[in-house]
């Protein structure tokens, strides 16, 4: 399924009010997924269209997502999807470390069910060899356990994070070969926070983060 087909069922979640916020979120939601990958030249009149909004409405919601460092405009060139550097990946880890690894101490009688139900997506794509799908399943893990802090603050602002996280994805050659053993390692972390032993888990995630962050700053630099 391309960008635009995807868009065209995101055509009837946008409704009259709040409408370049909508559009946004849509077009953030495409990012994490993969749909549009660093780099991709963003069309207004394909866009648009295909989502049965306005020019000026679409505009609004390009801005929105610059500040959010997903897009940036190139004079003369149009709207792209950002190409993040070694320095959007240190400080996206040091957000995480902050977040991620709080949320998952501070977990103890908070429902956890999300947090399995990831791992079982992740799992299932991984069985039948959709690695773009496992890098997906990923971020919605981690949101998980960004959402243990019970804070709808804190997960706008990482859902934000991890879309721009998505961005880095890409760099990758071998999906497989990147996410695969740090599936095996959520797998774990979750055993740990839904078992309640959520120091050990805390402590599997700090380490996991430090790999992450080294394995990726590898491959961007």
């Amino acid at each position: 399924m391309d960008a635009l087909t995807a868009l065209e069922g995101d055509r009837q979640l946008l409704g009259r009010t709040g409408m370049a916020e909508r559009v946004a979120e849509v077009l953030r939601e495409r990012i994490i997924d993969g749909s549009f990958p660093p780099a991709t030249r963003l069309s207004e009149d394909q866009i648009a269209r295909t989502l049965g909004v306005s020019r000026n409405t679409l505009r609004e919601s390009f801005k929105l997502l610059a500040h959010e460092r997903l897009l940036e405009h190139k004079l003369n060139r149009g709207v792209f999807v950002r190409q993040l550097d070694t320095g959007d990946v240190i400080d996206i880890y040091r957000v995480r470390r902050l977040v991620e690894v709080a949320a998952v101490r501070s977990a103890d009688g908070v429902d956890t069910s999300h947090v399995t139900e990831c791992i079982q997506v992740a799992t299932e794509a991984a069985e039948h060899d959709r690695w773009g799908d496992v890098g997906t399943a990923d971020i919605r893990f981690h949101l998980a356990l960004a959402a243990l802090a019970g804070s709808p603050r804190v997960d706008e602002a990482m859902r934000q994070l991890f879309a721009e996280l998505r961005l880095v994805f890409h760099a990758m050659n071998d999906p497989q070969a990147f996410h695969e053993p740090y599936l095996e390692r959520n797998i774990a972390i979750a055993g740990m926070v839904e078992a309640g032993r959520l120091d050990a888990a805390a402590e599997a995630l700090t380490d996991y983060l430090r790999d992450a962050e080294a394995t990726l700053l590898a491959v961007v630099e």
